[in-house]
């Protein structure tokens, strides 16, 4: 699933692409693509400007003029596309807009077909359960902060890492990678971290995305740009999907163990519970 670099990416990116332009039309190939059905506010972006383009956690908000905003989850395989109208569709494309005096078109794309899309008003999106319930973002929340949200969390730091209701927009990829930097093991229970591993956690959280963006995120299966290209920073990871290759640092092997449903990939000997 895209996490927060990968989202953060193409929002940079359609921002440059579609800011301040107008739609013509839109093309809901799959219907169900459209939560809570409501196609008369779908319909009324019509003639609508792109205001602005923003994130919250692993969403993606197009927000119009005339009280609309669309928001996209790409969930595990969902995809933008910002390419030629006359460019041949593929029967994963489930949603277009078109724009006016523009010879380009976006494309949603989604293989698995879990993604979805809210139309809502844009004064009442701060309302809507998708976003409401979501925990601050961690590029934006500081050290005190941070540290007040382990107040009476009794949960597994991997596990506490993923829920967005603690911290939105990290996934699997990057709660390894950050675990890693910050010397922490993820099993640690979150409630036993001292102020010196909550401090290295916030800091290795905030140097991996930033790392992250910059490389315009991580491409190991379905994740490319609105142009269609990878991202790099597969190229620099350190745990993550690394099982039994020599660690980066001390030069023991990377073990996986399952947590959750999910794998995890740690060095244990620089993320040792003794630390």
């Amino acid at each position: 699933m895209p996490e927060l670099p990968e989202v953060e990416t193409i929002v940079r990116d359609l921002s440059l692409k579609i800011r301040g332009l107008t739609i013509e039309s839109y093309q809901l190939i799959y219907p169900p693509l459209l939560r809570d059905g409501d196609r008369n506010l779908l319909r009324k972006i019509k003639g609508k400007r792109i205001l602005d383009i923003s994130r919250r956690g692993k969403m993606i908000l197009l927000n119009c003029s005339n009280d609309r905003t669309l928001l996209f989850h790409l969930k595990m395989t969902g995809s933008f596309l910002f390419c030629s109208r006359t460019a041949p569709r593929d029967k994963h494309v489930h949603f277009t807009l078109r724009f006016t005096g523009e010879e380009k078109e976006l494309r949603f794309r989604d293989i698995r077909k879990f993604g979805y899309i809210y139309c809502l008003r844009t004064s009442a999106v701060c309302l809507a359960e998708k976003l409401r319930r979501l925990g601050p973002e961690p590029l934006e929340i500081d050290l005190p902060s941070f540290d007040n949200l382990f107040k009476r969390r009794k949960a597994r730091i991997k596990g506490l890492l993923l829920d967005q209701s603690f911290i939105a927009g990290i996934g699997n990829i990057y709660a390894d990678e950050i675990l890693y930097r910050a010397r922490i093991h993820p099993s640690a229970l979150a409630s036993e971290l001292d102020r010196r591993k909550r401090r290295s956690l916030w800091k290795a959280m905030r140097i991996v995305l930033h790392e992250a963006i910059e490389k315009r995120g991580t491409s190991i299966q379905n994740y490319s740009d609105a142009e269609g290209q990878q991202g790099e920073f597969q190229d620099f990871l350190r745990v993550y999907s690394r099982e039994g290759r020599p660690c980066r640092v001390c030069g023991d092997k990377i073990v996986r163990l399952r947590m959750g449903g999910r794998s995890t990939f740690f060095c244990p000997h620089c993320q040792s519970p003794k630390q």
